[in-house]
């Protein structure tokens, strides 16, 4: 793959905190590790040992101690640290390393001005609304729901919510009705709290009616909490309780309910775009363990750092990012338009803040590249020591922007995961070179392999991305799927005993990782598989191109099928021939004759998950036949409009193929 773009400094094992665990191997366990990939294959081999050593090395504060690491290995029905009882959020408010007059919590925003919680506020604001859900009846096993952005009482509500063994799920404020009464339903939350708007740029978006019609299609609600967060001098809806109230002050000392290792923590959602979402329960002590070991080992996060990643509450990644605390880290929210006034707004928001560590997509980062932004030309971004971007597969241009635009000491960390895992299982590690277009590993305790179509792994060949042994934050299940079914036939069905994830992926022989895109959106062109990222990273390279979504129609003969292109252009652009021939002239050049579609077409808007997902599975159904409604559940799609094109485009190929040739 491609140019080494960063190297670990000399010193990087007496300053990084993977550097300070290998020392502490040596010391308390006897281990020496040459490199990495040691370590590694350790981590993935010997579990019990890996993971036991983290929950020391971190020291996790447990109320009874756990009588082993792991039952029996095999998946799915793995049990971790079997008779532990601890508390997620206890864990998190520790902040080890961190004073009273410390600031932990650092939030800006587009709605008000930016708000600071030092750790000692942290903890007071903690306790007052964990007190108050107490006053509301919430005792362990009950849900909390939130309908409000990244802002700091929504991080509280999670970890009052978390103290109390009760059951915490957000959905972000721009979900319409329909997408969160699918995702709630299922869990019949108790209390709901909920803003009344928010600012968008310079657009205020009022909410209260989506409130609304969330409480009426909730039966199981007793309390409503509102938090007024547009219009500050706002009352909370009817019968329902101000955020001030919820959190008023009380002599009630703050304690932590301790729950088993694998008690419900948070439900987080797939993105619902065929059929429901499915609820997937993350517990308290998976998630700790895994996202102790990624934000420390792997991200080298500590109380000197400031770490922001640009997310809403809709996203796994904001479940991430405010673990970070249990490390000492410091969390920078966001919450608005990354794009207002222009793409530079974050880049500036990570000087102001001192950020040290920033988080985003790889989607942004093109989307800055195209811009022809030069991030360091407009902050100072001297505090900045790694960038991560995930969400989509990064290309090697990506990489090389970031180097040549924002600076060439950090480290830049593509990675991948999911919601099913609540993190990265390939991304960076401190001790590994960075190479354009490559995720540098298999991050520690992730056995990831590449399986080929008839099962077997491979290295250096495409291959279904699977995980052979189990993570700790696997989830412990979905919600309502007692017998584990669906469960089973989400991940297991495929291998049995093994993850399948999704994904397509190369593994090569230094362990680097490219994802080419979904195993289910695959491009399969005369028995070749073709990965739509890298296909998206040449249209959308060219300067005419703004988005694209490519689907490939298989042939019932077995031939080649077709490929079909769907692109959208630039402001006041029409596809013409010309810019078609451009096309494929830099598809084959780039990639290859088998990359060239059979037709190109324009349309306004690529249809994308509420996280910013491209659709290629829905719009090959429509493209099939499916009907809209059963292709793709709308509330899941944040411009469900745009699927309208693909369903017309559908119609009328139907009725050409239906029309008789002249003879």
């Amino acid at each position: 793959m491609g140019d080494v773009l960063w190297t670990p400094p000399a010193d990087v094992l007496q300053r990084s905190r993977i550097g300070n665990y290998l020392r502490w191997l040596r010391e308390h366990r006897g281990l020496d590790f040459a490199d990495y990939d040691e370590l590694w294959r350790w981590s993935v081999n010997d579990l019990a040992a890996f993971w036991r050593s983290v929950w020391d090395h971190f020291e996790v504060v447990a109320h009874t101690p756990p009588t082993a690491t792991l039952t029996d290995p095999a998946m799915p029905g793995t049990r971790w640290f079997p008779g532990a009882t601890l508390n997620y959020a206890e864990n998190v408010l520790r902040m080890p390393g961190r004073s009273d007059d410390d600031p932990v919590v650092i939030a800006h925003g587009q709605t008000r001005a930016p708000v600071t919680l030092t750790a000692a506020q942290l903890r007071e604001q903690v306790r007052r609304v964990a007190a108050g859900l107490r006053r509301l009846g919430v005792v362990a096993g009950d849900r909390v729901a939130a309908y409000a952005p990244n802002i700091p009482e929504t991080y509280v509500l999670l970890l009052a919510t978390s103290s109390l063994g009760a059951i915490f799920s957000s959905c972000a404020p721009e979900f319409g009705t329909r997408s969160v009464t699918d995702r709630w339903q299922q869990i019949e939350p108790k209390v709901l709290v909920a803003v009344d708007g928010y600012r968008y740029g310079d657009k205020p978006v009022d909410r209260r009616g989506e409130v609304a019609a969330i409480r009426a299609a909730l039966p199981s609600l007793e309390h409503t909490v509102g938090i007024a967060y547009l219009d500050p001098a706002g009352a909370p809806p009817d019968g329902a309780l101000g955020w001030d109230e919820l959190a008023a002050a009380t002599d009630e000392a703050l304690t932590f309910t301790p729950v088993p290792f694998d008690h419900p923590l948070y439900v987080l959602y797939s993105s619902g775009t065929t059929g429901l979402p499915k609820p997937i329960v993350h517990g308290h002590g998976g998630i700790l363990l895994e996202h102790l070991k990624m934000l420390a080992l792997h991200h080298d996060l500590g109380p000197a750092d400031r770490f922001f990643w640009f997310t809403t509450t809709g996203w796994m990644m904001w479940n991430f990012l405010v673990s970070a605390p249990a490390v000492g880290a410091t969390i920078v929210l966001f919450d608005g338009n990354p794009g207002h006034p222009d793409l530079g707004a974050l880049w500036r928001l990570a000087e102001e803040t001192q950020t040290t560590y920033f988080g985003t997509s790889a989607p942004f980062l093109l989307a800055c590249r195209k811009a022809g932004l030069v991030p360091r030309e407009i902050a100072d971004l001297s505090a900045l020591r790694g960038v991560g971007s995930t969400g989509a597969p990064l290309p090697a241009e990506g990489f090389t922007w970031v180097y040549e635009t924002v600076g060439e000491r950090l480290q830049l960390q593509s990675l991948s995961g999911g919601t099913d895992v609540c993190t990265g299982f390939v991304g960076g590690v401190p001790l590994l070179p960075v190479h354009a277009g490559e995720i540098t590993c298999r991050a520690l305790g992730a056995r990831v392999e590449a399986r080929s179509a008839d099962g077997t792994p491979v290295i250096g060949e495409l291959g279904e991305l699977v995980i052979t042994a189990p993570m700790p934050s696997m989830p412990v299940g979905f919600w309502n799927d007692p017998d584990g079914r669906r469960y089973r036939e989400a991940y297991f069905e495929v291998y049995p005993g093994v993850w399948r994830h999704g994904d397509w992926i190369t593994i090569n022989d230094r362990g680097g990782c490219v994802i080419t895109g979904r195993s289910d959106a695959t491009l399969n062109r005369g028995g070749v598989r073709l990965g739509t990222a890298e296909f998206y990273s040449v249209v959308e390279g060219l300067d005419e191109v703004v988005d694209s979504v490519v689907v490939h129609l298989e042939d019932d003969e077995g031939g080649a099928g077709e490929l079909l292109l769907f692109v959208v252009l630039a402001e006041g652009l029409e596809l013409d021939d010309a810019l078609r021939r451009k096309i494929c002239r830099e598809l084959r050049t780039a990639l290859s004759p088998r990359h060239v579609p059979d037709e190109i077409h324009q349309v306004r808007a690529v249809p994308r998950t509420l996280s910013a997902k491209k659709l290629e599975v829905p719009v090959k159904k429509i493209l099939t036949g499916t009907p809209v409604d059963s292709a793709a559940a709308k509330g899941a799609l944040a411009n469900p409009e745009s699927l309208t094109a693909f369903a017309t485009f559908a119609q009328r190929r139907a009725s050409d193929h239906d029309t008789p040739t002249p003879a």
